[in-house]
């Protein structure tokens, strides 16, 4: 079994040891960057692909090589990637998986210092207007920091980002202090959070519903311990998204993959 999948994320990651481990099968993973590329590898993906792809190049990867199944394992967030991603399986009327990590549970967190925001630019503006003191903690992503900095200071903005060329390269196009750039390797702990925010003396926090595999509980128990405020950006809704497609856990996945 030959398998697509688009990865970059710690779900894919998982998807792929799990189905090396469970399956005869080979795996081309691509990702958006070097850094992702060589995660894929270390979990087992036969070969990978290391930046972005046009939806052209997608299907002539597809199609030349007989890949029988495509997984989308990107970003809740890269809703761009989900739509192309589906609309090339019905094109070439290919199996297709969606990896949905599920929706955060906060039943039992104490959700009193989060404020939602529906976009990066709505975030960038609650800041502005209501929190006008200290420093903001960017956990949200290079891609997305051009939308805050339009309403708050790069003197009070801190970015968590992988310190790769095009992220760096976008910190220096909105003058963001090389000094006020925060190394990424992963998911952080509770500590590390809490450690981050009195260190940059934070007032607030900035992050995506990305799931908990994306850490979104540790940083939200961290603002509570400190004090300060989360904004928190909302999923986007994936247009033309078949429901049937979505798995949400490496069981459900087996038992779409065993349906084809």
């Amino acid at each position: 079994m030959k398998i697509f999948l688009l990865g970059g994320t710690k779900d894919s990651t998982n998807i792929i040891a799990h189905l090396k481990e469970n399956y005869d099968v080979f795996i081309l993973t691509t990702t958006t960057t070097e850094y992702g590329a060589r995660l894929a590898q270390e979990a087992g993906s036969d070969d990978t692909i290391a930046r972005p792809l046009l939806k052209g190049e997608i299907i002539e990867i597809i199609q030349g090589e007989n890949f029988d199944i495509l997984i989308d394992a990107t970003h809740p967030f890269a809703a761009h990637i989900t739509q192309t991603s589906s609309s090339i399986a019905r094109e070439l009327e290919l199996p297709y998986i969606r990896f949905e990590r599920p929706i955060t549970n906060l039943e039992n967190i104490d959700t009193s210092h989060i404020h939602y925001a529906e976009s990066f630019e709505d975030a960038g503006k609650m800041i502005a207007d209501e929190f006008p003191q200290g420093n903001v903690l960017h956990f949200a992503g290079a891609n997305t920091m051009a939308d805050i900095v339009k309403y708050v200071s790069p003197e009070r903005f801190y970015p968590r980002i992988l310190k790769v060329e095009s992220s760096l390269k976008k910190c220096t196009e909105l003058d963001i202090p090389s000094d006020h750039i925060i190394p990424m390797t992963g998911a952080a702990t509770l500590k590390e959070n809490i450690d981050l925010i009195e260190k940059y003396c934070a007032s607030v926090m900035i992050t995506k519903e990305s799931g908990e595999i994306g850490g979104v509980v540790e940083k939200i128990e961290a603002a509570n311990k400190t004090d300060i405020a989360v904004i928190m950006i909302k999923r986007p809704e994936i247009e033309m998204l078949n429901k049937d497609d979505i798995v949400n856990d490496l069981t459900e996945l087996d038992k779409k993959i065993k349906s084809f």
